[in-house]
Formats: C-alpha cells, structure tokens, sequence
C-alpha cells in the first residue's frame, strides 16, 4: 500500500467514525423526544407545603458583570419572601470596577433592611465553584438559591418552588430559562433554540422518565444537605454543575424541574 492508498485509508477510517458518532447522537435525540411524549403529562406533584417557610439563603456568584450586577442584586431584594428567612450573598471575583458597583448595591440593600452580604475574594481559586463553596461558609440557609449576574429572577421564584422540598428525597428544584433578548440578533435567536429545545425537551424527558438530569448552574435552589451529603462543590472540573448533580442522584437525591416557572436572563 502506498501512502496516496494509506491517506485515502485513514481519511475514510475517521470520516466513517465520524459519521457513526454524529448518527448515534441523532438516535438519542429521537429518544429523548420519544420519552418526552411518553411522560410529559407526569408532572411533579407538590403534595403538601411547608407549615413554616425555611431560611433560604440566595447566592449570587459574579466576575466583572459591571453592567448587570446592580440589577441581580436589586431583583434579589425583590424576591417575596420573608426578610429574616432570606440571606443573599454577593459572590463577587470581580477584577474591574463591577467590585465597586456591586458593594454599592449591597449597601444600598442593607439598609432598607435586607440581610445582603458582599463577599469578594483575592485569588478566584476554584472560580465560580470555588466562590460558591466559600459562601457556603457563613450560608445560614438551609436551602441554597443560585442565580448568575444576567438573570432576572421574578418576585415569585421562592414562593411558587420550594414547598415542592417538603418531599425529603428532592435535592434541586430548576427552573426553566427565559431569555429575554432573543430577538436581538441572529445569535441571540439561534442560543434561544437551542436552550428552548433542551429545556422544554430533554429536561423534561428526563425529568419526568425519572432519568437524571443536570442542574444547570443557575435559576434553581439546592438543598444544603444534599450538596453536603454529594460531597459539596468541585473545582477539578469544567462543569461543576453537571459534576455534583450525578453525585447527588447517585447518592439517591430526586431532581424536580419545573418547566412552567420561568427565570429571565440575558443571551450573550
């Protein structure tokens, strides 16, 4: 075999295992569509509610988000839920000037009476892994509200998610994504595509198939104790959101996603 014959060998060799890789993706697309419509109607029962609401503390990790860390933090505040049960932390790695802005807002906060705390750390070890796992430390919460710096969370974000922790075995609740600049730009239509597929389909199928799924990093509330219990935040990874989901549902933790709560965010 001469090398023009070994060549055209090996450009086949990769080409077919492309092709069989990217066939096999198709194949679980079609799966997840096909448990969607099996089990879409099995929504997630809320049996009782919470006789007293829990301490909840609302964590807001962010790194040089100088245009919308005033507004995350003001929303926060807007949450209805009862002061002395919401703590919300500042998680701020910021480098730039977002470190003056989002101390303003914590002041600002704080005294209208809000328990805000702003949190700035020196050396981003573990970035936003790692800043969540530092809040954890003066957290009083026994439920842990996620929301990066482009979200608009709604007033009845806590209200409308977490008596569904009255069962003891749900570690998350998400919610879905909303994106409200999807009309901005072809990018921006194109990302809302695609989010909107994964929500509103593959969450769901999971979800509801009783399947894991993945906390998606933000818009969800985790239990304490099941963060604990999975191990708590990892830095030894790129997705430390999808790394510690598996290990709470390997530790026998329940998802609950909520498809018709919605919490608004920027696309970039």
């Amino acid at each position: 075999m001469d090398w023009t014959e070994l060549g055209q060998t090996i450009f086949i060799a990769v080409y077919t295992f492309a092709l069989v890789m990217v066939s096999l993706y198709g194949v679980h697309r079609y799966v997840l569509v096909f448990l969607y419509y099996r089990h879409r109607k099995r929504a997630p029962a809320q049996e009782r509610q919470f006789a007293e609401l829990p301490v909840v503390t609302i964590q807001l990790p962010m790194y040089n988000e100088r245009l919308v860390a005033e507004r995350i933090i003001e929303k926060a505040c807007e949450i209805d839920y009862p002061r002395e049960k919401l703590q919300i932390q500042v998680l701020d790695d910021s480098t730039d000037e977002t470190r003056q802005i989002a101390e303003a807002a914590v002041e600002r906060a704080r005294a209208r009476g809000f328990d805000v705390s702003y949190i700035h750390r020196l050396d981003r070890k573990g970035y936003k892994a790692g800043a969540l796992a530092n809040g954890m430390k003066t957290a009083r919460g026994e439920f842990i509200a996620i929301f990066d710096a482009d979200f608009v969370p709604g007033p009845d974000f806590l209200k409308r998610s977490i008596h569904y922790f009255t069962d003891p075995k749900v570690c998350v609740v998400q919610t879905r994504w909303e994106h409200i600049n999807r009309d901005d730009s072809l990018l921006t239509r194109s990302q809302a595509i695609f989010l909107d597929g994964h929500f509103a389909i593959e969450h769901v199928a999971r979800n509801r198939s009783q399947r894991f799924m993945s906390f998606n990093g933000t818009a969800g509330t985790w239990r304490r104790a099941a963060i604990e219990d999975a191990g708590g935040w990892h830095h030894d990874t790129l997705t430390e959101d999808l790394d510690l989901s598996y290990r709470a549902q390997l530790k026998g933790w329940k998802f609950v996603f909520l498809p018709e709560l919605a919490s608004p965010a920027e696309l970039p």
